[in-house]
């Protein structure tokens, strides 16, 4: 059986003018008109705004909003797995607000292609040093694994977002959960995108797995985005990358290549940290 699988990631570009519901539908549509693809991937934030959070609290919703809904039929239609990016996700009714006391997370989806919401990812690193997410989100508790049966075999699959890729012992614990594949959406910046160039490309070398960024684009409350989408093997040899403005990143991966890496190179087997500290 083939191992092949398309990835086509959307480096979504917006400024401060368009509504939520037009930016919704407006990405909507660009998946519904894609060339076929077995996996696409949203940016962080790309509907409420990265750096919006004055708006957050407003504009946050429970996994059976809007944007879910919306996102959940077009994965439905195409019959896709579809990594939404993240949302502002407001605690459900009767549910637990977190150890703040917030009820808001930043919260990244992945559907099935039935619309299914597989599983779902609370950032558990919260960007902004005393400001905007900590202040305003509670901080994710728990890692996000799942196992997707693409081109006939089964691939475990993590998750993580943006800022997490300058915490290596996260992608670390996903390694140790056998993941072959990380899925990383992000709002990043311009001024820093070499880092986040080099950060994904050195996530996937430690762990020997590939890892799928992508970014924002356009210039969004004062701050330009970073683009720079990209796709990155488990060898470290980065298969795709975009600019700096909106676009689409089609590529296809070799899943096989995360073992024939990890036989060729055994590197993990010689861990020695990985007990108490």
């Amino acid at each position: 059986m083939s191992s092949i699988v398309r990835v086509s990631l959307i480096q979504v570009g917006y400024g401060d003018d368009e509504t939520l519901t037009d930016r919704v539908e407006r990405v909507a549509t660009q998946i519904e008109s894609l060339p076929d693809a077995d996996l696409v991937v949203l940016p962080e934030l790309w509907a409420q705004g990265g750096f919006a959070s004055d708006t957050w609290a407003e504009l946050a919703e429970a996994l059976d909003g809007p944007i879910v809904r919306r996102l959940a039929k077009v994965a439905r239609e195409r019959e896709v797995w579809l990594h939404g990016g993240s949302i502002i996700e407001r605690a459900a009714e009767g549910e637990a607000l977190g150890p703040e006391g917030r009820g808001l997370w930043n919260t990244s989806l992945l559907f099935a292609p039935d619309g299914e919401l597989r599983v779902t990812y609370r950032k558990i690193h919260r960007f902004g040093f005393g400001d905007g997410e900590p202040r305003l989100l509670e901080a994710g508790e728990q890692l996000a694994v799942t196992d997707v049966p693409f081109a006939g075999d089964t691939t475990i699959v993590g998750l993580a977002t943006c800022y997490d890729l300058r915490f290596p012992e996260l992608f670390r614990l996903l390694g140790d959960r056998e993941v072959g594949l990380v899925i990383v959406p992000a709002a990043w910046p311009l001024p820093r995108v070499e880092h986040w160039r080099l950060l994904g490309r050195a996530r996937a070398v430690e762990n020997q797995a590939w890892v799928l960024q992508c970014n924002t684009a356009g210039t969004h409350r004062g701050l330009t985005m970073g683009g720079h989408s990209q796709v990155v093997a488990p060898t470290g040899e980065v298969l795709g990358e975009l600019g700096e403005i909106e676009d689409v990143l089609t590529v296809d991966i070799d899943l096989d290549l995360v073992e024939q890496t990890r036989e060729a190179f055994p590197v993990l087997r010689d861990r020695r940290l990985s007990v108490q500290v």
